[in-house]
């Protein structure tokens, strides 16, 4: 497995924890910047993704 892929993991679920503290304390900024996280945490976890996918081929 990709490292991009569990990093992108770990960004993703960070940026939910961020998202709900700032919805919990009003905080909007708090909770567009997790909002914010999700999405590179997902875009970095595709990219991994592909990387296994190409690697996996070139090793078949």
């Amino acid at each position: 497995m990709d490292e991009d892929r569990i990093e992108g993991a770990a960004k993703n679920v960070g940026g939910k924890i961020k998202e709900g503290f700032g919805k919990l304390v009003g905080d909007t900024k708090i909770e567009t910047e997790g909002k914010a996280d999700q999405v590179e945490g997902k875009v970095q976890n595709t990219w991994g993704g592909a990387k296994d996918a190409l690697r996996d081929k070139d090793a078949a």
